[in-house]
């Protein structure tokens, strides 16, 4: 665990710190026009505002993580008309945001001296500890007065050493983890859930309404983390009990688009039911329709109970369902469904019965 001892600074929100130009078109880098004018701007009737979101600046935003969600995400900057420098571990993952404008480069710290606003979406907290504080990371040459935005799924103990790290050198961190998945991505549908100093959240706002429908403030740092980590607990649970009910009624002779529309109009209705049925053929465009390719990869949802059992552990916090559906997803990474997505749960349940009938 990474341990700091840091000073405490003056907090100057984001979108009132001046701005350091970088070139002839780079004159409010990572401000709001709102910071250099009244904080009404009228359009000529008394009272009738214009919003300062509208007269955003589109200066350069920093991306790092561009895999099954980052890259949707990031896209998405791009076509709001946010220029966008960014990097993945993984050069291929770069060409086709590449090739759709976006300047690439070879690491974190690159992106950091180049972008006042950085975006992270990464698969686990040893990840963003490295993306932020390894020998190429965005805090080695990070600006005094950047705005850090991090979308990742990690242990919120890890956030708050992050933010405390980030203030050491003069940066602000947020976290901001989503839910919705990888169509929520690619069509600027995701749900934000923010956690950090509450003056900066109109400046992150800017940035993730342009990727979501939904931007929501949770608290101070790492509260964005712990509604992540309830709402995929809830998730997994929920998709292990639709994956029984529905092979409990194909097993009992029931077509399952029948059980699926029958469900969908009753009080058993969830997400996992009526927008991500986990029966092949029930739904178009959803993993289980692709042999559960694409979507949400076991793995992740496994470490995300992780996650869930570490925070329920020391708060005290008593989770049985949570408890057994992280067994069942350990279960199934240890028989090949790593990279499959979650809702392959019943096609494992399935193997299972069939196992169970030789």
């Amino acid at each position: 665990m990474l341990t700091l001892l840091w000073s405490p600074v003056p907090h100057v929100p984001f979108t009132n710190r001046p701005s350091t130009p970088r070139g002839p078109s780079t004159t409010m880098l990572g401000t709001t026009a709102s910071a250099y004018q009244p904080a009404l701007m009228h359009n000529g009737r008394k009272g009738k505002a214009v919003s300062s979101r509208s007269m955003a600046s589109k200066t350069q935003v920093g991306f790092i993580g561009l895999g099954n969600m980052g890259k949707p995400m990031a896209k998405n900057l791009l076509k709001h008309g946010y220029p966008v420098i960014a990097t993945d571990v993984f050069p291929e993952s770069c060409k086709e945001l590449q090739e759709l404008g976006a300047q690439i480069v070879d690491n974190p710290a690159e992106v950091a001296d180049q972008a006042d606003r950085v975006v992270t979406m990464l698969p686990s907290s040893p990840n963003v500890i490295e993306v932020y504080t390894g020998p190429n990371g965005i805090l080695k040459k990070v600006k005094k007065g950047s705005l850090l935005i991090d979308s990742s799924t990690i242990d919120p103990a890890v956030s708050k050493e992050m933010a405390v790290a980030a203030e050491k050198m003069g940066a602000v961190f947020m976290d901001a983890p989503v839910s919705g998945g990888v169509g929520a991505a690619s069509s600027g549908k995701l749900t934000f859930m923010v956690g950090g100093v509450e003056e900066e959240f109109t400046a992150a706002q800017e940035l993730l309404t342009c990727m979501g429908a939904n931007v929501v403030y949770c608290g101070a740092v790492g509260t964005g983390q712990a509604a992540k980590i309830c709402n995929n607990m809830l998730l997994a649970i929920g998709m292990i009990g639709t994956s029984e009910t529905m092979n409990l009624g194909i097993r009992l002779g029931l077509d399952p688009k029948l059980l699926a529309k029958i469900l969908n109009m009753s009080s058993g209705r969830c997400w996992s039911s009526d927008t991500y049925n986990p029966v092949p053929g029930v739904m178009e465009g959803v993993p289980s329709g692709n042999n559960y390719q694409g979507g949400f990869g076991t793995q992740l949802m496994a470490k995300d109970l992780g996650l869930a059992q570490t925070t329920a552990t020391n708060t005290k916090t008593p989770v049985p369902l949570g408890s057994l559906a992280h067994q069942i997803y350990r279960m199934m990474c240890a028989r090949g469904y790593s990279g499959k997505d979650f809702s392959s749960v019943f096609q494992f349940l399935r193997e299972d019965e069939e196992n169970e009938g030789q």
